[in-house]
């Protein structure tokens, strides 16, 4: 299966030409460090590109402050950072000089404007940014570290939000040998579930906005800017409708509810997707369309929910979210996608992050390891869901409410799980009720065919069943249907295909009433809608 950035140990580097460093001299200013001087530390906002001229420079291990992995530095024509420089993010590692060094330093909005006029400059930085990402996401040696998420639930949401970014995080059991050194080191006595950023800075009371807020991708927002256009979801529409608006130069921004990818995000693997014929993981495969489009300038801010639209007289419209920022723009992308329904059943809520989810991922997979796992639903992301959590758990029980398969499941996935000896299908089954105290321990099943109950010893269930949109914040505003869904086009006046009721506001994927609910079609539309997005700002 396709990974989301190569390998760095064995990538084929290629250095940058002396015409990219000649573009960047002309731009940037040279920086003289002395041996044992730092470039950056770990948190330090990065605000300039680093390309070294002569001397050595080491990074610097967040964990420890030692140097970084194998003990390999950074020498003469190559360069410091990863990918979280595009979105202008905060470094996760430091860095300093272990000989007199010379840097060529260059501000990171000129870096990024220079990149996006040479592209094959451009392909050298971000593919090397890329395999440097993937190295930190693979190795025990993370700026973020979490204690407890077996146990905590808060801790499990913090770790869901980081593996979906693609953030890197160490994460040990409270027992942990890790666990009681850390303890001991940020005076976390009696231990505890934490959140610890770097060697010993807890963060109190963590949630996934606060993380976001350490690492520099939430962004402060305000009505002080205006953007071309404003995107609000980071499904594959989105990220689609981003990526085109920043290659067209619009100034863009996109803010996601959680975690990029949306939906599509918690897809543990895609096979019939043009391009990945060994199939690749929903996030892996949005993550790479997040950094294509940061590459051409469009800013990410996450996690940050539309709770209101406010058309203004002068043509723009204003944005409220969840923290009563509000954010301008002379157009709206809405892309916000759907969300699975919650099932009418008693302690849904009280069971939600432990033991309930919603996704299932690599973090999900961690707490049913050898156990017995159910999947609620039918359809492709229920499909996709049993078959891989069949690879760890000890069987998988996938419920059907009706006689078969959903119609909309793709055939070559149905007969994999009708075939598959670690997948049982209940027919005509659903959940009556839960049980547990603070964490699920049982399920018990009505099986509608016998008229019998039946209770399955479990601590994870997988609700994959419908979709609802996300447009309670557009009531009002723009046409929806019966359902909740945006009109569009003909069918709302719009003055094209994906323009809505209110002109200006487009609607674009799985939130935009009549279209396919697919990943391809919505990075379609999300590409496709920029022509009529650079008419309207344009006009």
């Amino acid at each position: 299966m396709d990974q989301l950035a190569p390998d760095l140990r064995t990538m084929v580097r290629t250095p940058l030409a002396e015409a990219h460093v000649a573009a960047m001299r002309r731009i940037g200013r040279e920086r003289l460090l002395e041996a044992g001087e730092t470039l950056i530390d770990l948190g330090d906002p990065q605000e300039e590109f680093f390309y070294l001229l002569d001397g050595e420079v080491e990074a610097l291990s967040p964990v420890d402050g030692q140097r970084y992995g194998d003990g390999a530095t950074l020498g003469p024509t190559q360069f410091f950072g990863e990918i979280s420089f595009l979105n202008g993010g905060k470094s996760l590692m430091g860095a300093r000089a272990i000989a007199q060094t010379r840097v060529l330093a260059v501000a990171r909005r000129d870096m990024l404007d220079l990149m996006s006029r040479i592209p094959e400059m451009s392909d050298i930085i971000v593919s090397v940014f890329a395999a440097r990402r993937r190295r930190m996401l693979e190795s025990n040696q993370a700026a973020l570290t979490l204690i407890g998420a077996d146990q905590d639930r808060n801790i499990r949401r913090i770790a869901a939000f980081a593996s979906r970014n693609r953030i890197p995080f160490n994460s040990f059991h409270l027992e942990d040998h890790e666990a009681e050194e850390l303890a001991e080191a940020c005076a976390l006595l009696p231990r505890h579930p934490s959140v610890i950023f770097g060697k010993n800075r807890v963060i109190e009371d963590p949630t996934p906005r606060k993380v976001a807020e350490i690492l520099g991708i939430d962004m402060e927002l305000g009505r002080d800017q205006t953007y071309d256009v404003l995107i609000v979801g980071g499904g594959p529409a989105g990220i689609a409708a981003a990526v085109y608006a920043g290659a067209e130069g619009l100034n863009a921004l996109a803010v996601e509810d959680l975690t990029i990818g949306g939906q599509a995000g918690t897809s543990s693997r895609i096979e019939n997707y043009m391009g990945f014929p060994t199939g690749i993981s929903g996030a892996d495969l949005c993550w790479r369309g997040e950094v294509q489009a940061m590459k051409f300038g469009t800013r990410f801010a996450m996690p940050r929910r539309a709770t209101g639209l406010e058309p203004l007289e002068d043509g723009t419209f204003c944005v409220t979210l969840d923290d009563g920022a509000q954010v301008c723009a002379r157009s709206v992308v809405i892309a916000t996608g759907v969300q699975y329904r919650k099932l009418p059943i008693p302690r849904l809520e009280e069971f939600e992050g432990a033991g309930v989810y919603y996704a299932a991922t690599d973090v999900e997979a961690r707490y049913c390891r050898n156990t017995e796992v159910i999947v609620i639903g039918g359809g492709n992301s229920a499909g996709q869901a049993a078959m891989f959590l069949s690879r760890t758990a000890k069987h998988v029980h996938v419920l059907i409410r009706g006689d078969s398969l959903a119609a909309s499941m793709s055939s070559y996935l149905s007969d994999r799980l009708e075939q598959d000896p670690a997948i049982t299908l209940h027919r005509r089954t659903e959940v009556k009720e839960f049980q547990g105290d603070t964490q699920l321990t049982g399920t018990v099943i009505r099986d509608k065919a016998a008229g019998a109950d039946w209770i399955l010893p479990t601590g994870a269930v997988f609700v994959m069943v419908g979709a609802a949109p996300n447009t309670g914040w557009l009531q009002g505003h723009v046409d929806l249907d019966e359902n909740g869904f945006v009109r569009t086009g003909r069918d709302a006046g719009g003055r094209s295909t994906y323009e809505t009721s209110l002109p200006g506001v487009f609607a674009v994927g799985d939130v935009r009433a009549g279209s396919t609910k697919r990943v391809a079609s919505g990075v379609g539309e999300g590409s496709v809608v920029m022509s009529s997005v650079w008419a309207h700002v344009n006009a």
